[in-house]
């Protein structure tokens, strides 16, 4: 298959597509919103999961001791996916080989560090930081009330807590957002990353395949509107550009030279098209007309049907 470079769009209202630890929207030194690659790739795995595929880089739980659940470490998730996986009896290309039938793997790669498996993967496919191109943007704080007391109160009062009162005021707890904020990915499909892997998997037509883009441009085109949490309604997919070349084209990050309208949420890609010029084999614009404009002379599709615009 051809190279692919691209751009996805993702817009956020009254929503925190993602938090720092403090629990508002991450930002640069300098002050800029931006989202990290994790917390794309983090719905696309769910709605990869939800379509029956393995999916290898995803919390998963486990009984613990004395009644407790606890997260699966890597090997209790690779045994819940290909059972099998003991030092000194599992062959090193066989785990090899399991990690590839994974899509997530498949498309972003892998560190694999257990005891005796020691595999690292370069993923074909690359994704940047989205970085918030709305330059109006407001981060919102809200209070909420819990409808249960605060089981730490008395110690919070140490005259409460001497004459044993009990706790009467409910807890409060506080949500981040943004008001509006709209974040653009740059990414690249090197479909010739896993050659190397031909000769020790003795397959020579391993690779990244057609296949493995479509079930990546599906996740793409709708992998944050599928996934909904309650910090996280109201971010949806509402742009994502796709531009095939040849393999021997490399272009730099395209979220770069998107030119964002905030007045208007108007994305114009003149810019995209003048630099790419006859470079270009295949080129696929998906967006919600509903929310944004798009000005290109690429052909455009709308991003949750497929339907041409």
């Amino acid at each position: 298959m051809n190279r692919v470079y691209g751009v996805i769009g993702i817009g956020a209202k009254m929503a925190n597509w993602n938090a720092d630890f403090t629990g508002r929207p991450k930002s640069t030194g300098s002050g800029d919103i931006f989202a990290s690659d994790k917390a794309l790739k983090f719905p696309m795995k769910k709605m990869w999961e939800n379509d029956g595929e393995n999916v290898l880089y995803v919390k998963s739980f486990k009984d613990g001791k004395n009644n407790t659940i606890v997260p699966n470490e890597l090997a209790d998730r690779y045994r819940l996916i290909f059972n099998n996986l003991k030092k000194g009896e599992t062959a090193t290309k066989e785990v090899l080989a399991n990690l590839f039938k994974c899509i997530d793997v498949k498309n972003f790669g892998a560190t694999f560090a257990e005891e005796g498996f020691n595999l690292s993967i370069t993923g074909a496919v690359q994704i940047g930081q989205g970085m918030n191109k709305y330059e109006l943007t407001n981060v919102e704080v809200q209070d909420i009330l819990s409808p249960f007391a605060d089981s730490k109160a008395k110690e919070k009062t140490k005259k409460d807590a001497e004459e044993g009162v009990e706790a009467k005021q409910s807890t409060l707890g506080t949500k981040i957002m943004v008001d509006e904020a709209h974040y653009f990915y740059g990414f690249c499909i090197n479909p010739k990353a896993y050659d190397e892997y031909k000769k020790i998997l003795s397959d020579e037509s391993f690779g990244y395949t057609e296949l493995d883009y479509e079930k990546f441009k599906k996740a793409a085109r709708l992998g944050a509107t599928y996934f909904n949490s309650n910090s996280k309604f109201g971010c949806e997919n509402e742009f994502a550009l796709f531009i095939e070349t040849q393999n021997d084209i490399y272009l730099p990050d395209l979220s770069e030279y998107i030119e964002f309208d905030s007045q208007n949420r108007a994305i114009n890609l003149e810019k995209i098209e003048k630099f790419i010029k006859d470079k270009v084999i295949k080129a696929e614009i998906f967006y919600n007309p509903l929310v944004i404009e798009v000005k290109s002379k690429f052909d455009k599709f709308n991003i949750y049907n497929g339907d041409k615009i």
